[in-house]
C-alpha cells in the first residue's frame, strides 16, 4: 500500500499509465515473469499508519451537512431535532454551545455529547439518531463498460463494483487495478489489484471489499493503443502493389 496527497492523485494516474505501458512491453519482448505469491502487488512507501483494506462494515461518520436529532431520557428541555453539522464540522447544541463532531461515529458523537452536558447535567442519558446524511457511494473510472458514482449498499467488493460498473473494456488492464481510499482529508491510500490473476486462478479470497468513498481506476492496457484497423493513406509508404 502507498499514500499519496488528493492534490497527487492525477500525477499519481499519469505516471502509473506511463509505466504500465512500458512495463507491458518490456515483458513481451522479454517472456513471461514469474507470478508472484500474492494475487495483489503493493508498492510501498514512508507513511503514517491507514485502516485495513479486509476491515469490513465501517461505522458512519458524521461529516458536513448531516443532521441527527438529540434527545435526553431525563431532561427533555435539551431536546433538539435536525442538528445541522456546519460546514466547519461544528454543531450549536441548546445549553452548552458549538461542539466539533465532524468525523465522529454515532458511538463516538454520544460519548462527546455526554460529556459536554455533563457540566450542566448528571449523568445524562442521550439518544443520538441520524436523520439526514450522505448514502455510501463508490466511484468506478477508466476503463469499465460505465464510468461513475454508485450507491454502495451492503457488502460488496472489489470485482462485484467492476462489474456493477459495467465490467472491463476490451482495453482494460486487469492486472493492475488501483483502488484509492481515503485516509483523512488531505491523504489517500492505494493498492494495486491484481483482479486478473485472481479470476483465472478462481480464487477471490483476496478481493477487497469496497468502503463508503473508495475509487477504484482500471488503466489501459499496452495494446489498446494499436488501433485494429488503420487507414490505407497512412500506409502508402510502407505498401507498394503489385
Amino acid at each position: 500500500m502507498f499514500v499519496i496527497r488528493l492534490s497527487e492523485l492525477v500525477i499519481t494516474l499519469t505516471v502509473f499509465l506511463t509505466v504500465g505501458t512500458r512495463g507491458a512491453a518490456t515483458q513481451e519482448t522479454s517472456g513471461p515473469a514469474t507470478p508472484s505469491a500474492n494475487s495483489s502487488s503493493t508498492v510501498n512507501a514512508a507513511a503514517p499508519a491507514s485502516p485495513q483494506f479486509q476491515l469490513r462494515s465501517p461505522r458512519y461518520q458524521m461529516r458536513a451537512g448531516d443532521s441527527f436529532d438529540l434527545t435526553f431520557e431525563l431532561s427533555p428541555e435539551f431536546n433538539q431535532t435536525d442538528v445541522t453539522v456546519e460546514p466547519d464540522g461544528f454543531v450549536t447544541l441548546r445549553g452548552v454551545g458549538d461542539l466539533k463532531v465532524d468525523g465522529q461515529t454515532v458511538p463516538e458523537l454520544t460519548e462527546s455529547l455526554r460529556t459536554a452536558y455533563e457540566k450542566i447535567l448528571k449523568n445524562p442519558i442521550i439518544s443520538v439518531v441520524p436523520k439526514n446524511f450522505q448514502k455510501p457511494y463508490y466511484v468506478a473510472d477508466g476503463q469499465v463498460g460505465h464510468p461513475g458514482k454508485y450507491d454502495l449498499r451492503g457488502q460488496v467488493t472489489l470485482t462485484q463494483a467492476i462489474a456493477m460498473a459495467g465490467g472491463f473494456t476490451e482495453a482494460s488492464k486487469h492486472s493492475q487495478v488501483l483502488l484509492f481510499r481515503r485516509v483523512n482529508d488531505q491523504w489517500l491510500e492505494a493498492k494495486i489489484i491484481n483482479v486478473k490473476k485472481m479470476e483465472k486462478a478462481g480464487n477471490l479470497a483476496e478481493d477487497p471489499y469496497l468502503h463508503p468513498g473508495d475509487m477504484l481506476f482500471v488503466p489501459k492496457n499496452a495494446f489498446s493503443k494499436f488501433s485494429r484497423f488503420i487507414p490505407t493513406a497512412n500506409m502508402g509508404m510502407y505498401f507498394q502493389p503489385w
